[in-house]
């Protein structure tokens, strides 16, 4: 018997003496692609089209395979094709509006296709026509807000963010597309809104919703950002801030609305967690597999190689909206403190898992195996969680490795957050606040000079020790060949403002100091054991210099914000146990700073921060030597060190350094803007490869309205 094959929108008997058959809506298609205007013999041509299952592989093949003067031989029809999806949009039959959105999806990446060495104008034109192209986005859009904001099918929710968002990443450079120029101008911001304010929408749509509004920020954001920064003063003068910069930049950040903005946390607290929750699974499995029994038997040898193994795709589309958030919306900061209210969080993922290797910079979504799952507190019986705690864990996990470029980016971007959190005063309260203690559960990396902690001793503590422990972990476990220089001298950055805010609110924390500044003298030494090799890549008298004015801080300012008399003590002590490791940077930078090299201004710098360091040294070793010479004591131990220190104090002298507690606040524009411009455009070509043809498959759609005929 002969068998029947689909293919291309071919239906094929085996039959050699048989021609092959084409599906109707192919040979609609095929109409569409002459220079005729395909209405013109069939005046129900349209109307019939719309109730076609679209093939989209079919369709969007076709827009490929034809050159650029074809294309335009035909721009007539896609034009009026493109407008009657338009005007399906806004029929009552709901098959005819998925049609019409899916032809739309094919429509603009088939045309991208074939203008990717163009300008967007051409794009425009070819799709609408210049002269129609401002109604027709006007309309379109219209139509989309109305479809997002109805009470209506879920599923044409979701295939109305799939079509947002692929007109959105059309390009790879958003900034590029001008079609999104009429977006701004049709502002779909307050749609956007109503889904994370509303639970059964985010849970449907949240994390599109999320990425979309990520994305759409950043379309030309740093052509106006003066206009933005001076958005009070020019409002006063009756100029519309509105009319002249990106719309979504400036309502996001005046956006207060407590559910709204609940919402937006939740989801990004849900594809965070769900992160989280698949790299412990990878490593409980790993841990139990084979590479542990080989760890077993042959020692520690293999560990790093078997860290190496456990990867998780890392999801930079959502962590560019929490940074987003926190960075333009002040009132925001008030949700990464709330825990977590739901449960069963459910989010619709832009696009499963993909097959292929994981792509720069990821945006893949939660899977969907998994829409039950929240984020789990270390201890089912002590605690909940909430944002920070789970964005802090996620860092953890992807600070581990930078040696993957997309994973460096990432680590980054969590150092920008974490950076823009420790400015701001409202984050600090709450960092700080004794009354808000948790058990914050960071992954370590696994080291052959140290055991992994057990989860249950973790002590329960401010949210600023979890902050502070991820600094420490990250300073001792990335002192490598390849050197994250940036990333070294974020995370000191960090540190630096806790400290001044503790310093400037008189926040005493009970925190371990001594792990920092046993960390952070390890880093001195390891600057030191690598000059030549670090110094032809980095200024490291630039990171020298942050290290030892943090010293400075605890030495000047120690007695407003360490927790007891003990702690200041135990300061100078490690000062002075490890007085060779700054007796050797000290003659170091003095060797650099009076030759005429290149390096002479920059390790004077760290000469002069010095000062007091050596005079405690200066002052005490003398004392100690003589207290061991007099007591006949070969080595003295730490409480007879302790005690020569604090019978000493009052003779030291030291130097008032001015603007230890002083720092640059975080600034995006033009520091910032090539690195963001680089990773909206990697998260901006991956949500355009995920978003293939089978995330818009008709199957679905299809049962939700099999009722109608």
């Amino acid at each position: 018997m002969a068998q029947v094959e689909k293919r291309g929108g071919l239906l094929r008997k085996s039959s050699a003496s048989k021609k092959p058959l084409k599906e109707k809506v192919v040979l609609m298609y095929d109409e569409i692609f002459m220079t005729e205007d395909p209405s013109k013999c069939s005046p129900r041509f349209w109307e019939e089209l719309f109730l076609m299952k679209v093939n989209l592989e079919y369709l969007e093949g076709k827009l490929e395979s034809l050159d650029g003067e074809e294309l335009m031989k035909i721009k007539d029809n896609i034009n009026c094709l493109f407008q009657h999806c338009i005007q399906a949009l806004g029929e009552e039959h709901p098959i005819r509006v998925v049609n019409a959105l899916q032809t739309l999806c094919a429509l603009i990446r088939g045309v991208h296709q074939k203008n990717k060495s163009t300008s967007g104008f051409d794009i425009i034109n070819m799709l609408m026509g210049f002269d129609k192209a401002e109604l027709c986005m006007k309309n379109l859009m219209e139509s989309l807000d109305s479809l997002l904001c109805a009470e209506g099918s879920e599923s044409l929710k979701s295939l109305c963010l799939k079509l947002l968002l692929c007109l959105v990443t059309v390009t790879d450079n958003i900034s590029q597309n001008t079609i999104l120029e009429y977006v701004m101008i049709n502002s779909i911001f307050e749609a956007i809104l109503q889904i994370l304010s509303h639970p059964p929408s985010r849970r449907e749509h949240g994390y599109d919703a999320v990425v979309l509004l990520a994305l759409l920020v950043n379309y030309r954001k740093y052509e106006n950002w003066c206009l933005i920064c001076m958005r009070s003063f020019l409002t006063s003068l009756g100029w519309d801030v509105f009319k002249s910069v990106n719309p979504y930049i400036v309502k996001l950040s005046i956006v207060d609305d407590e559910a709204t903005l609940n919402g937006m946390g939740l989801v990004i607290a849900q594809a965070l967690s769900e992160y989280n929750r698949q790299y412990k699974d990878k490593e409980e499995e790993h841990q139990s597999g084979f590479f542990s029994a080989l760890t077993n038997m042959v020692g520690s040898m293999f560990i790093a190689d078997a860290h190496e193994k456990i990867s998780v795709q890392t999801n930079e589309a959502i962590l560019l909206a929490l940074y987003e958030a926190v960075h333009l919306n002040r009132n925001f900061i008030t949700v990464l403190a709330q825990s977590h209210p739901e449960m069963g969080l459910v989010t619709t993922p832009v696009s499963p898992a993909p097959t292929a290797p994981a792509t720069p910079l990821g945006t893949t979504p939660p899977s969907s195996d998994v829409i039950s799952s929240v984020e789990l507190p270390l201890d089912a019986d002590v605690q909940t969680s909430n944002l920070l705690i789970t964005f802090l864990k996620y860092s953890s996990i992807v600070m581990q490795d930078t040696k993957d470029e997309h994973r460096l980016h990432s680590g980054k971007l969590c150092l920008i957050i974490l950076t823009c959190i420790a400015e701001d005063q409202y984050a600090n309260a709450f960092l700080h606040d004794d009354n808000m203690n948790f058990r914050v559960n960071l992954h370590r990396m696994p080291m052959r000079h140290r055991k992994k902690a057990a989860d249950k001793n973790l002590p329960c503590r401010p949210l600023v020790c979890a902050v502070l422990d991820l600094m420490v972990e990250f300073i001792v476990t990335h002192m490598m060949k390849e050197f994250p220089m940036d990333l070294y001298v974020r995370c000191i950055q960090v540190v630096h403002k806790l400290l001044c805010y503790q310093k400037k609110c008189r926040v005493r924390l009970h925190y371990t100091w001594r792990e920092l500044w046993s960390a952070l003298i390890n880093l001195l030494k390891f600057l030191m054991s690598n000059e030549t090799v670090l110094l032809a890549k980095h200024n490291i008298f630039t990171l020298a210099l942050m290290i030892v004015n943090l010293f400075n801080m605890f030495i000047t300012y120690g007695d407003t914000f360490l927790p007891t008399p003990s702690s200041y003590d135990e300061l100078y002590y490690e000062i002075i146990r490890m007085h060779q490791s700054f007796d050797n940077l000290y003659s170091m930078v003095l060797r650099l700073s009076t030759n005429a090299g290149q390096w002479k201004e920059a390790a004077s710098k760290v000469t002069h921060a010095l000062v007091n360091i050596r005079a405690i040294i200066n002052h005490f070793n003398p004392k100690i030597e003589s207290y061991a010479a007099v007591n006949h004591i070969s080595q003295l131990s730490e409480e007879q060190v302790l005690e020569v220190v604090r019978a000493n104090y009052d003779t030291l002298t030291l130097k008032l350094q001015d603007g230890l507690d002083q720092y640059e606040r975080y600034s995006e524009q033009h520091k910032e803007a090539a690195f963001f411009k680089e990773l909206v455009r990697s998260i901006s070509t991956n949500v355009r490869r995920n978003l293939a043809f089978h995330t818009l498959s008709q199957e679905v759609l299809l049962k939700e309205f099999s009722t109608i005929s």
